[in-house]
Formats: structure tokens, C-alpha cells, sequence
């Protein structure tokens, strides 16, 4: 019979302890940095082309910045439009700016099912065969055509970021949300840039967030790439 001594039993109780809590890990590393990456939340919201935002506001009219956004040159305006479909409207929803080539609308699935209508899970810039939306302006509205998506979840980063994070523009990710309900998002995408036009930042809709419990400050780690 093997007897062990109480250093024997405390050594083989402490590996045990130590594989447990490996396994059971909730927030994994980044495979090449132990950083996380700020979680940032859009609401929804709209951008708008400089011909619409004549359409909806009066000619002549440009957006006006009321707060500056994490990204470089983009910033919450001080105006506000109403979506409207046959089957309900949102009211004193957010226009971003500055103006862009083609109008978008930015949904959470939550939002479009009470809108009643059908939209597409889509990177911003993706428009063609999304959904349409009445756009309500102060001097007038426009029927927007194929404007209408969910965001697909994705991080913003510099040339620089990418490097250090081991991925290219447009490549998929597995993320993990470190927060009080951890969950791991598929199929985020990369969005590079350059450093001027880029800050580090992932970002994610309501509904994912309330999923996951984020809260300000929560970080995300990129647990798989391909």
C-alpha cells in the first residue's frame, strides 16, 4: 500500500485545482495579446446621403455635430428622423454623420421585428437587396430603397492593430464578450484602416449586448480566426 505524505497530498490537490480552473476559464486570451478590445453599442440609427438629407431636413441643409464618435470624422448629429413601415414606426431615431454615398438605416433584429419587416444581417456599405424604409425628415420624407440592415457584428482596427491581432481586412473571427454573461459571437468581421480613419473598438447591437450583460467598459477577445 503507498502511503503519501501531507506535501504529497497538497501538491497533487493543487494540480488538480489549477487543471480545473484552466478548463473552466470564462475569458480566454487573445492568441496573441493579452489586451482586450473596447465593446462599443449602436443603437439604431441612420445615415444619410447629402441629396436626402436636403430632402428630409430643407435644401441646402448639412448635418450638424452634436457629439464626435469614437471613429475618426464620424459624429452623432443633432437631427432626427422617423422610420415608418405599414406595420409601426420609430420615432426621434439618430442620425450619424458626416453624409454618405448611399443611405442606411441600422437595425437591431428586435427593431426591425416591430417594424415588420424583413432585413438582411449585413456589413455597413452592403445595401443592394436589403430593406426598404419611409424615411420622416422636419421638411419632408423619402422612400428609401434597399437601405435597411442589421449590423453585422465587427471590429474596427488600424493596419497596425491588424498586425498585432493576426488578421486582414475583411477576415471572420470568433469573439468572445468578457462580461458578467460571457457569450461568443461568430462570424465577426475585421474592418482595417488606417490609422487616421480607424480606433480600436468592436462593435455590437443592442440585442447582442443585452444578451451577453455588456456594460460600459466590457472587453472582447478574438478566440478563433479563418
Amino acid at each position: 500500500m503507498n502511503y503519501y505524505s501531507e506535501k504529497d497530498i497538497r501538491d497533487i490537490v493543487a494540480k488538480v485545482v489549477n487543471s480545473s480552473l484552466g478548463a473552466a476559464e470564462s475569458k480566454p486570451k487573445a492568441a496573441d495579446s493579452n489586451e482586450g478590445i473596447l465593446v462599443e453599442v449602436s443603437a439604431r440609427h441612420v445615415h444619410l446621403t447629402v441629396e436626402d438629407v436636403e430632402k428630409l431636413f430643407g435644401k441646402g441643409y448639412r448635418l450638424t455635430p452634436k457629439k464626435m464618435l469614437s471613429q475618426p470624422g464620424e459624429f452623432l448629429s443633432n437631427e432626427r428622423v422617423r422610420l415608418v413601415t405599414d406595420k409601426g414606426f420609430m420615432q426621434n431615431v439618430a442620425v450619424l454623420g458626416p453624409e454618405r454615398k448611399r443611405t442606411q438605416v441600422e437595425l437591431s433584429a428586435t427593431d426591425a421585428k416591430s417594424l415588420g419587416v424583413n432585413v438582411p444581417v449585413r456589413l455597413s456599405g452592403d445595401l443592394d437587396g436589403s430593406g426598404d424604409m419611409l424615411i420622416i425628415g422636419k421638411e419632408g420624407s423619402i422612400c428609401a430603397k434597399e437601405c435597411a440592415i442589421i449590423a453585422q457584428a465587427h471590429i474596427h482596427m488600424t493596419t497596425e492593430d491588424a498586425q498585432k491581432y493576426q488578421v486582414k481586412d475583411g477576415q471572420r473571427m470568433s469573439v468572445q464578450l468578457a462580461s458578467d454573461r460571457p457569450v461568443v459571437l461568430e462570424n465577426v468581421i475585421a474592418r482595417v484602416k488606417d490609422k487616421s480613419k480607424a480606433f480600436l473598438a468592436m462593435h455590437i447591437d443592442f440585442d447582442e449586448a443585452n444578451a451577453a450583460c455588456v456594460n460600459e467598459g466590457t472587453k472582447a477577445f478574438i478566440v478563433k480566426r479563418w
